[in-house]
């Protein structure tokens, strides 16, 4: 008897697990970073500023844990959990913060952790290189609210995001309550303010993709605003090339600062930033070669120069992809990577 009543249990939670789609993703990746003066690591112990090694190993582990079901209206309800392990982290192996959503006819509803608009805005990245997808000079120096692979912390966060997409045309709108409590506007987060964002991406002809978005009181900080527009053509089958503009505003941070209290960072103005960039494949159609310049007009200290730029190189291993860059930031700093990386 009681041999039946655990094996009629074990049906009835298969037969339910087979009603839902419970899917794990992710990737992996694993190589050496190189950075100029050990900015990778950096501490301050007494007053004096101690900086780590130039050179480490640096492995990331994500997985996504996805839980989907369809009513019979054809409406789709689903939710996600990430578990993230990053070299150097002290949040290893911790859940993340969830989010639910709904999708129905082109149109899909978040709550929770939600990606946000600018965030997802197709050509925001597009200069990143390498297996580690690194972009020191391309990349938003002002701050803004992104699917959060880590714990909160303090902050009772929440965020409301809508994605409508239809043939050719995606339309992305999101916004983010760091404090919907109210309880924390004397706690160390400050008086935050809550975070609206949009984008739109369309692409034309299959040759010409358009990007563009914004985010207001970017990452809560009041009257911060960051503003993107970005295009890119392939004029060929095989290469194509990039132009992105970014209004960084006036919070965020900057990839090479150091935390070195005898020279702190005076930020009068991030300044916009433009990126020319490209990349081109091989005829082999397995080596992708990736380039960009990009120029800051930011009035902030430690800028040593207003142009940075890059070069990497992918090589398709088929389900996995070795990648390498060698790239120099704004404070004329070096800094290369050589890794492996694979979805699953």
């Amino acid at each position: 008897m009681k041999k039946a009543l655990i094996a009629s249990t074990a049906l009835v939670l298969i037969a339910g697990a087979a009603a839902a789609d419970v899917t794990i993703s992710g990737y992996g990746r694993t190589g050496v970073i190189y950075y100029e003066d050990g900015l990778q690591n950096q501490v301050v112990e007494d007053g004096i500023l101690r900086s780590g090694n130039d050179t480490q190993i640096i492995s990331r582990l994500r997985m996504n844990i996805d839980a989907a079901t369809s009513t019979d209206q054809g409406v789709d309800f689903g939710a996600r959990f990430r578990m993230q392990w990053d070299q150097n982290s002290d949040n290893a192996g911790e859940l993340n913060a969830g989010k639910l959503y709904v999708t129905s006819s082109g149109l899909t509803v978040e709550i929770g952790n939600v990606d946000t608009a600018l965030d997802s805005a197709g050509l925001i990245y597009g200069s990143e290189l390498g297996s580690y997808d690194r972009s020191v000079g391309g990349n938003a120096l002002g701050a803004f609210y992104a699917y959060e692979s880590e714990a909160y912390g303090d902050e009772d966060r929440s965020g409301i995001a809508a994605t409508y997409a239809v043939d050719n045309l995606e339309v992305r709108f999101s916004y983010v309550d760091p404090d919907q409590t109210g309880l924390n506007e004397d706690s160390t987060i400050g008086d935050v303010k809550e975070e609206y964002s949009f984008s739109v991406d369309y692409t034309w002809n299959e040759r010409l993709e358009l990007s563009g978005g914004f985010a207001l009181n970017g990452a809560g900080v009041d009257d911060h605003d960051v503003y993107f527009v970005g295009a890119r053509y392939a004029v060929m089958e095989n290469a194509r090339i990039g132009l992105n503009w970014i209004d960084n505003g006036e919070a965020g941070s900057i990839t090479g600062i150091s935390s070195d209290p005898t020279n702190p960072l005076i930020v009068e103005d991030f300044g916009n930033t433009v990126t020319l960039y490209g990349d081109y494949t091989l005829a082999d159609g397995l080596t992708n070669i990736e380039a960009y310049i990009a120029n800051n007009s930011g009035d902030w200290t430690q800028k040593e120069t207003d142009n940075a730029f890059g070069i990497g190189v992918n090589y398709d291993l088929g389900g996995a992809r070795l990648g390498a860059s060698l790239q120099r930031d704004y404070q004329e700093r070096v800094t290369a990577d050589m890794g492996v990386r694979f979805d699953f």
